[in-house]
């Protein structure tokens, strides 16, 4: 079974965490590093991938100064959608396996083990969640009807390596979402787990939560790993 090391790396700023992924993307494409997962939080910002459209971003310029939030257009596969405080942020560094032609990595079936992790977590907090064709991310029933909980995009370089990942919301401020078309979809909400439990949750405990899911559905040996060693190499 392969080793997967943990970062539990706290709040970062995300052009400091994007800068990070390619270095770690790099070592783990030159076989340098084994694979990685980082696990943190970024302040408030709003992020477009290779699909966003201008149009999905609602806040004006001085709305986005006065509440303190930053702007990104990114790699990631998808539009646009929110980070910020009280979310768990997943950053997978792994490296994929190859499909039957030995060159191709299975992008979507990626994808679909990230959602499982997450439904897997969720389902450890009594919250029933699913997958919906032909949507990327992990959704719920609300009374209002289906919302989003947590928002994937991936980008997967020519060696089969990842970068980017999950959002998942446990205490989000739900309003920052309202300056923006949350991944272009006009027609479903989105929520949290604070939302559906009636009560913020421990956030320490939910990433504890989504470790060894991981570990199980991308079959690794996930190894709690101390943040200062990424500074070395």
């Amino acid at each position: 079974m392969t080793v997967c090391e943990v970062f539990r790396l706290g709040r970062i700023p995300y052009g400091e965490a994007w800068a990070l992924q390619d270095r770690l993307v790099d070592a783990r494409s030159h076989d340098l590093a084994p694979d990685r997962l980082l696990l943190l939080e970024h302040p408030h910002t709003y992020t477009l991938g290779t699909s966003g459209h201008d149009e999905h971003l609602l806040l004006s310029e001085a709305e986005r100064e006065r509440l303190g939030v930053e702007v990104y257009r990114v790699d990631r596969g998808g539009d646009i959608t929110y980070h910020g405080p009280g979310q768990v942020v997943g950053y997978p560094i792994v490296k994929l396996p190859r499909g039957e032609d030995g060159l191709r990595t299975d992008v979507v079936a990626h994808v679909r083990r990230l959602e499982q992790v997450l439904i897997a977590t969720l389902a450890d907090f009594g919250i029933a969640a699913r997958a919906i064709r032909g949507f990327t991310g992990v959704w719920v029933d609300t009374p209002q009807g289906e919302a989003k909980i947590a928002a994937i995009g991936v980008r997967i370089n020519v060696r089969g390596v990842s970068k980017h990942g999950f959002a998942l919301n446990m205490n989000t401020d739900l309003r920052l979402f309202e300056g923006i078309v949350p991944c272009g979809i006009s027609d479903k909400g989105v929520t949290s787990m604070e939302a559906l439990l009636g009560a913020a949750q421990d956030e320490a405990a939910v990433t504890e939560r989504i470790i060894p899911h991981f570990g199980v559905l991308f079959g690794c040996e996930t190894v709690d790993t101390d943040p200062a060693l990424l500074l070395g190499e």
